[in-house]
């Protein structure tokens, strides 16, 4: 069934054609870059919210954090179960992109759209920015099976760890990094990545709340 999908997709590809050019730009670099951009619109977001939900931050944080973990962790996984590549297994298939030297199961793209999907939904007040993210890296999945570079369940597979593993780590990580609210006072150079607005009027809010 992962082959008979995987050439039917693929048959798909072969009669458009026409998106060939958008579907390998956005396969290799686009979807990854969307998702990117969106952690650090995320960030962005946050920062004036530091100090009354420090929290939302952390989550952006790890976000990145996480996404970078899940795709370690693909490493070993890929080389454990070296799967080939199916245009290496397949005849007369369609490829879209270069040819890669490694392993299919996990796709690290879909690693990447996982983990980024699932750390926005975990972002307090940023229901829309995760929408936008799960349409962008399920479509950027499909992108991976259309140009030839994966089949389905690698992409399925990287989804389900990339966003594993930004769910399970996050309940050790996330508390940890919300104590940077009290290390900005004695780190004030770092404030500017955490929160705006005057960096004197931090610390009285504080112990006026306290």
């Amino acid at each position: 069934m992962n082959r008979s999908i995987y050439l039917s997709i693929n048959q798909f590809a072969k009669d458009t054609a026409w998106a060939h050019g958008f579907m390998s730009f956005y396969a290799l670099y686009g979807g990854v870059v969307l998702l990117g951009l969106m952690l650090i619109f995320a960030w962005w977001r946050a920062r004036p919210d530091f100090i009354a939900n420090p929290t939302r931050m952390a989550r952006v944080i790890w976000g990145g954090a996480g996404t970078i973990l899940a795709v370690v962790i693909a490493q070993p996984i890929n080389h454990l179960v070296a799967e080939p590549r199916p245009y290496y297994t397949l005849k007369s298939v369609e490829v879209l992109v270069p040819r890669a030297n490694d392993f299919s199961f996990p796709s690290d793209h879909a690693t990447v759209a996982g983990a980024v999907i699932i750390a926005l939904w975990m972002v307090p007040k940023e229901t829309r920015l995760a929408w936008a993210a799960t349409v962008i890296g399920l479509f950027l999945m499909f992108a991976r099976v259309y140009v030839g570079a994966h089949y389905p369940l690698d992409v399925v597979g990287g989804f389900v760890l990339g966003g594993a593993t930004v769910a399970i780590f996050g309940t050790i990580f996330v508390p940890g990094v919300v104590k940077l609210d009290g290390l900005l006072d004695q780190v004030k150079i770092f404030r500017p990545l955490f929160q705006t607005g005057s960096t004197g009027n931090s610390a009285p809010s504080r112990s006026a709340n306290s």
